[in-house]
Formats: C-alpha cells, structure tokens, sequence
C-alpha cells in the first residue's frame, strides 16, 4: 500500500497500475472501488510531486508504430466548460476558460524559453492521466482523436510543438514525438 503521508490520498485510498492502459489510478482498499481521478479530500500538491517520482514514464518506452500512427505527448488544462472538468489533479475544475488560456499561456512562454520542457511540466501541471507518463498519449492514427487535436498533432513534424489547441476537453499544447 502507498503511504498517505507522501502521496496525499485520503485514509485506505492508494495507488494502483492499471495492466490494461498502463497507467496508475487510485484503489479504496476498504470499499473495494477505484477511480481515475484522485478521491475527495487529497492534498493535490502532495499527490503531483508523489506521482512525478513514482510514476512517470521515459518518452522512449512504449511500442513501435504502426504505419499511419504518430505518436504525441501533451499538456492539458481544463476549465469549467471541459466536457469532463476533473482531473488527476482536481475532483472539481472550476477555473473559467479565460483563466485556464492564461495558464496554458504562461506554460507556453516557459517552454519556448527553454525553462522546461513540455513533459516535465506536464508531469505535475497537466490535467490528463498520461501526465504519470510525461503527457505521452503513444501512438495513434487518424480518427482516434478529437478532430482538432489530431488536425494539430499531425501537422507538427516529430520534435515540434503546436500553439494552444482548443478541444472539448480543454486547452492543449501538443508535442510531436515520431
């Protein structure tokens, strides 16, 4: 079991790893229920650094393409119209649009200055499960996506990374990684 000192989960709340999508989610011991998204009461900051440190994934794991599939990463920040606003991060997103560009924004700024890259911020700020894996989503092909998302992710080149993306799930930054 995950301590809850450091990982910031409420009491017999712990981290799994799901063998199926490969990715951690949160496991009530007590109630026998797991979830995706972190459970009420979780100290957010705890949790980002917990899963940084334990579970996040290189950019070069993961299985080889498959001819008309590229593979992307990205930062994802969600506002109260996202189409499912909760995250790993927060069990309510109440941040309006306006406030979320903001933030992608400034996330874009230190990205282009070399501050930090796209998948070590996405590692603790991203609102998406795939930051445990530095916002890599893998391989994916046309019509896997949300049409703007996948319009934007294939026309970047492998290295490149797109401006701020508007879907229903929220704002994007989109890094091409093959």
């Amino acid at each position: 079991m995950s301590d809850n000192v450091e990982n910031g989960l409420p009491p017999n709340w712990e981290v799994r790893h799901s063998n199926s999508k490969n990715l951690p989610y949160y496991f009530n011991a007590n109630e026998k229920t797991s979830r995706w998204e972190p459970p009420p009461g979780t100290d957010v900051n705890k949790l980002k650094h917990y899963m940084a440190k334990y579970h996040s994934g290189s950019l070069s794991e993961g299985p080889q393409a498959a001819p008309g599939k590229i593979r992307a990463a990205h930062l994802l920040v969600k506002h109260e119209e996202s189409r499912r606003p909760s995250s790993w991060r927060e069990a309510q997103i109440t941040r309006s649009k306006v406030q979320a560009r903001t933030i992608i924004e400034d996330y874009e700024k230190r990205i282009k200055n070399n501050e930090i890259t796209l998948g070590e911020l996405a590692q603790t700020e991203s609102d998406c499960s795939s930051a445990r894996k530095q916002g890599d989503l893998g391989y994916f092909g046309q019509g896997d996506m949300q049409k703007e998302f996948e319009d934007a992710a294939f026309a970047l080149q492998p290295g490149e990374i797109s401006g701020i993306v508007d879907t229903a799930s929220g704002l994007h930054l989109i890094q091409r990684l093959a």
